[in-house]
């Protein structure tokens, strides 16, 4: 018989790499990680692992079983959210992790509504980029958050994390407003392509320094070939992942960035912001097959309702 616990360190290996990285994720060693995936070997009578240089990669058996991991471990997730149904009321730890613009904006909101609705359950917030949530989730670090992509940068498939549509808001170039650069009032041909209307937006401001998130986030990613397609390289001077800070730095004449719609209100005095045909989507992540947790459930209600009220017109406040 298969160990449930085994599978779930193979399919942690095959997404991270490195029997190293799977014993940080998860706090074990790497020699308990090593022995572990050994007796998996044993148990499934057929070699899972071979050495590559100093890496360890599966074969093919292996990647066939972590498929097979994956749908194991979505039911075992599918009966938790059963049991827990079965309970009497809404109650405990939930662990949620944010984007920063979604931890001032989203967060509060759905914080409110669940306090209201379900007094009993305890959210813990930790904010977190979305490109590092599936490992979170995975490793029980989180049991639900808010994540989002980009154009230009989309979401890789996971099969170890469902998720739930939540919001899909433009993107704004921000320009300090001496800076030459266009405005709300800028034009563009709607006949031409998305590189050559982002040429025309973005290509004023080709010389000017930007301001992105760090490295390594879908922000920065998105920054810099939005940036591309428009036909230059950004000079990147400040690298911060507070949507809030990219419109003050703005706004002190340090260079030009990108803020989404719902970063962009209220927005300070002596900035300028022009529409672009680039999107970011908002969306509730959770590990695949648990989205009937109750919990989870009542977050994704929650988490909706504080969009609906954010985006209203006469509910719509600061950002």
């Amino acid at each position: 018989m298969l160990d449930v616990r085994r599978l779930h360190l193979l399919r942690e290996l095959d997404r991270r790499g490195t029997i190293a990285a799977v014993a940080e994720a998860l706090t074990f060693t790497a020699s308990a990680v090593s022995q572990q995936l050994g007796v998996l070997e044993r148990e499934a009578g057929v070699p899972l692992l071979e050495r590559s240089g100093r890496r360890v990669v599966l074969t093919p058996a292996g990647r066939s079983l972590v498929a097979h991991a994956d749908a194991v471990l979505n039911r075992l997730e599918q009966a938790v959210a059963e049991l827990a149904g079965a309970r009497e009321g809404i109650g405990g730890p939930l662990r949620i992790g944010t984007f920063p613009s979604g931890g001032h904006t989203i967060v509060p909101g759905a914080l409110a509504e669940l306090a209201e609705r379900h007094p009993a359950l305890e959210p813990m917030v930790r904010e977190i980029d979305s490109a590092r949530v599936s490992d979170g989730l995975r490793a029980g670090e989180l049991d639900v958050a808010l994540v989002h992509d980009y154009d230009f940068v989309p979401a890789t498939p996971d099969t170890t994390v469902d998720e739930v549509p939540l919001l899909e808001e433009p993107m704004y170039l921000v320009t300090h407003a001496g800076s030459g650069s266009a405005g709300p009032d800028a034009t563009v041909d709607s006949g031409s392509g998305s590189g050559s209307t982002l040429a025309a937006l973005l290509g004023p401001c080709a010389e000017m320094p930007w301001i992105t998130a760090r490295d390594g986030t879908t922000g920065h990613a998105m920054a810099v070939r939005a940036c591309q397609a428009a036909g230059f390289q950004p000079r990147i001077r400040h690298q911060v992942n507070d949507f809030r800070t990219v419109l003050a730095l703005v706004a002190a004449g340090q260079g030009a960035g990108f803020v989404p719609e719902m970063a962009a209100v209220p927005s300070p005095v002596r900035v300028v912001l022009t529409e672009l045909p680039l999107f970011r989507r908002s969306k509730v992540a959770f590990r695949a097959g648990g989205g009937a947790h109750p919990a989870i459930a009542a977050f994704v209600a929650a988490a909706t309702v504080a969009v609906e009220r954010m985006t209203h017109p006469q509910g719509r406040g600061g950002g």
